[in-house]
């Protein structure tokens, strides 16, 4: 394994169709001394980008569930106030503007119970 690599050769492929290791010494002749130190400096500027990187995208992630979330407690609310006539009605009138995605629908909850019921009498 070899100890002379370069910061280059962590951040992008190789186009050589190698590992991405260097063949020889490092870049220019220099030594793993003085290389080190900027290797090092390298990586851990690296990790930091991809650090934030993955810092934003959790908070975006974050935002998003609890978007999501609100969303599905404010239905869940409506469901809990709305009459059981009204929210069959608008079962109604959702199958005849969507006959196809309630067909799926259908099938999805037909599924998910026939799953169910079969796992509770093994």
């Amino acid at each position: 394994m070899s100890e002379n690599r370069t910061s280059e050769d962590w951040k992008t492929p190789s186009t050589s169709g190698g590992t991405g290791a260097s063949s020889g010494s490092s870049i220019g002749g220099v030594g793993a001394g003085s290389g080190g130190a900027a290797t090092a400096t390298a990586l851990s500027q690296t990790a930091q980008e991809y650090g934030h990187k993955i810092s934003e995208a959790a908070t975006q992630a974050k935002d998003y569930v609890s978007d999501k979330v609100s969303v599905v407690g404010d239905k869940i609310k409506e469901l809990q106030n709305a009459d059981l006539g009204e929210i069959t009605e608008n079962a109604k009138d959702y199958a005849r503007k969507n006959p196809g995605q309630a067909i799926l629908i259908s099938a999805a909850a037909g599924l998910v119970l026939g799953l169910l019921l079969r796992g509770i009498r093994r």
